[in-house]
């Protein structure tokens, strides 16, 4: 199959998946975290997709887009940060937790073996 958009990425899928589920958790965070860990999580959650579309766009040059996805990869563990502060602060169950922490890990494996070997993206 020839990707013709960063949608058609099974890590963008993914990526873009769990972005919309802490979107659907964090609407029962308190009204206090709305400018701290429901704005932060959302954001760094968001900006793994984002820097992902536009390391899709930048791939015929190998090292711009081994930059962005470097972008992507720590926005994905900025995004696990958030996600055990939730836990900590009971805003989120465990199950949940464990759910999103290990589909983010399975992220950064994906992104980490795209940036290993950007010729293979590029056209």
């Amino acid at each position: 199959m020839k990707l013709r958009s960063h949608r058609d990425l099974d890590t963008y899928k993914m990526a873009f998946e769990a972005s919309m589920q802490i979107f659907n958790l964090t609407k029962s965070f308190p009204k206090e975290e709305k400018y701290s860990l429901t704005d932060q999580i959302r954001r760094s959650s968001r900006s793994v997709c984002a820097n992902l579309a536009e390391a899709f766009r930048k791939r015929k040059y190998p090292k711009a887009f081994v930059s962005k996805l470097s972008d992507s990869e720590a926005e994905a563990a900025e995004t696990q940060v958030w996600l055990q502060f939730s836990l900590k602060c009971n805003y989120i169950q465990n199950d949940i937790y464990e759910e999103l922490y290990k589909k983010y890990e399975q992220i950064l494996g994906k992104l980490v073996n795209m940036s290993r070997s950007p010729d293979k993206w590029k056209y």
